[in-house]
């Protein structure tokens, strides 16, 4: 007497559950990449129509209590500064980079003008001193308006 099995072994493979998985991924990852803000420190840029993009090698924050704020370990994560330690931790990244390194500022719209000749000052200082061609830009926002 011969026994038979009542479970046979299918050998075809069904992925519909996988591509349901990987949707349902991607729906995650879409979501949260939205949630992460890439300004560590929340600005109101001033609006421009110049396009002019550079590669950031650091970045120096001044909000709206005129405060400078320097993202020294390059993570997002902006430590309050005065004038002296950033122009020795703006002098330290700068020479580890190359001699067309630039320096970005995002400062608030409200920000008076001499707090943002001041970060001028210290990246032409550091120029004079290493014969460097350090540039400093400033970020801006698009102009939405047309009007400047």
């Amino acid at each position: 007497m011969a026994i038979r099995s009542r479970n046979k072994l299918d050998p075809s493979f069904s992925s519909a559950s996988m591509s349901d998985l990987v949707f349902l991924l991607l729906i995650f990852f879409m979501i949260s990449s939205t949630l992460i803000s890439p300004n560590a420190v929340k600005l109101l840029l001033p609006s421009s129509n110049s396009k002019t993009m550079a590669k950031q090698t650091v970045t120096v924050y001044i909000n709206e209590r005129f405060e400078y704020m320097m993202d020294i370990d390059g993570n997002g994560n902006a430590v309050p500064v005065n004038l002296e330690l950033m122009r020795q931790t703006l002098e330290n990244q700068l020479r580890l980079q190359a001699e067309d390194a630039s320096v970005v500022l995002r400062t608030d719209r409200t920000v008076p003008v001499q707090y943002v000749v001041s970060i001028f000052d210290v990246v032409n200082g550091i120029n004079e001193t290493y014969q460097t061609k350090y540039k400093v830009i400033l970020a801006t926002r698009p102009d939405k308006s047309g009007n400047i």
